[in-house]
């Protein structure tokens, strides 16, 4: 049996008396989309900062690809391939598109100083690749256009649309989205339901997101992960879970509009 790209087991955390996650299991395979849903305070977030390493865990693992990163910081399972995105925009406001996306890539600058400083034909080849490579990125997500403008000016669904190319540029095994379509309109949210498909199809990507937007999860995601009182209830395929009485009377018939 394959084992999974992703593959998190027994993970709890607890804030003082207050248990956010309870012996959860999760896992996503390589070319896959997952969704992780619930109720507000179900520990949806707490798990995703989990698996990014922005908080520890108090028992269980994560492993990527085989390899245990239950104890690796946030910047190194970067760079092992888990990148994400942030429910609150995190661009540079003052920096163009395209600056803000080669941001994204530097987990490949490991060069020593001394090369930038003195512009060697090493660290010209190492920016070439970098510029290449972001401007691919803007132009995946249908940014092109903008490479030279200054992020502020963006609209606020095509400074989204920055964030995800700065998240691709970094060249991800596994994209942990955390509520990708907040602030969207339905077109907009439509249009990044195609657009993680094709990060999926076209770029080998695995994709684990949270999201409220049940139509968007229900339309992209191969299995979605429920939690409750951060315990999981159901995870399965999507007409699994929505068949599930549980999952359609104490979740998605909820009003959610905060993790």
């Amino acid at each position: 049996m394959t084992e999974p790209l992703l593959s998190c087991s027994g993970v709890s955390v607890r804030f003082g008396g207050v248990q956010a996650l309870l012996d959860v299991d999760f896992q996503a395979g390589a070319g896959s989309i997952a969704a992780i849903i619930g109720p507000n305070g179900a520990g949806k977030t707490t798990l995703l900062n989990v698996l990014s390493g922005m908080v520890p865990a108090d028992s269980g693992s994560v492993r990527l690809g085989g390899r245990d990163l239950s104890r690796a910081r946030a910047f190194e399972r970067s760079r092992a391939g888990m990148v994400r995105t942030f429910q609150n925009l995190e661009i540079f406001s003052n920096m163009s598109a395209l600056e803000n996306v080669m941001t994204g890539c530097h987990g490949r600058l490991e060069l020593p100083v001394w090369h930038s400083l003195l512009r060697t034909p090493r660290s010209r080849a190492l920016e070439r690749d970098i510029r290449r490579d972001a401007e691919a990125a803007l132009d995946f997500v249908g940014l092109a256009d903008a490479a030279q403008t200054p992020a502020r000016d963006l609209a606020f669904g095509r400074q989204r649309l920055l964030e995800l190319a700065r998240a691709l540029a970094a060249g991800p095994r596994l994209l942990l989205l955390d509520e990708p379509a907040a602030g969207l309109n339905m077109s907009e949210t439509r249009a990044l339901g195609g657009l993680i498909r094709r990060i999926r199809d076209e770029r080998g990507v695995a994709v684990v997101l949270v999201e409220h937007d049940m139509d968007l999860v229900m339309g992209v995601s191969d299995a979605v992960l429920v939690l409750c009182f951060g315990r999981v209830i159901r995870h399965g395929a999507p007409a699994e879970v929505q068949r599930d009485p549980e999952v359609v009377a104490a979740y998605l018939g909820a009003d959610e509009d905060e993790t």
